[in-house]
């Protein structure tokens, strides 16, 4: 029998317990932290898509002028979830703007 140590990806506390598993079959875990500002984890993530690093990777590409398609096609994820994180970007960046009919204080 082989023991991997699993540290906490979010607050790297190494009080993680088993917390099951996801219909795909992979464990679950979660951090037994209570300042971790995330509950339970996964250490390898079936959907690349939803990884922070291909996240990061998609905007990158979209602010060097990378399509949609070729994208998708180079991190190998759906046409469909780089749309998706582009217009959670776009609409995390309106609500952060102020109305553009405010002067701002000063």
């Amino acid at each position: 029998m082989v023991l991997i140590p699993v540290r906490c990806p979010h607050c790297h506390s190494d009080s993680v317990i088993k917390g099951g598993t996801t219909k795909a079959g992979t464990q679950r875990y979660k951090c037994l932290n209570a300042t971790c500002p995330h509950y339970s984890f996964q250490l390898d993530l079936i959907d690349k898509g939803r990884c922070p690093e291909i996240k990061e990777h998609i905007i990158d590409r979209a602010l060097h002028g990378s399509g949609i398609r070729d994208t998708a096609r180079v991190l190998k994820i759906s046409p469909t979830t780089v749309i998706n994180e582009l217009k959670k970007r776009v609409i995390a960046e309106q609500c952060a703007l102020p109305p553009p009919g405010l002067a701002q204080p000063r």
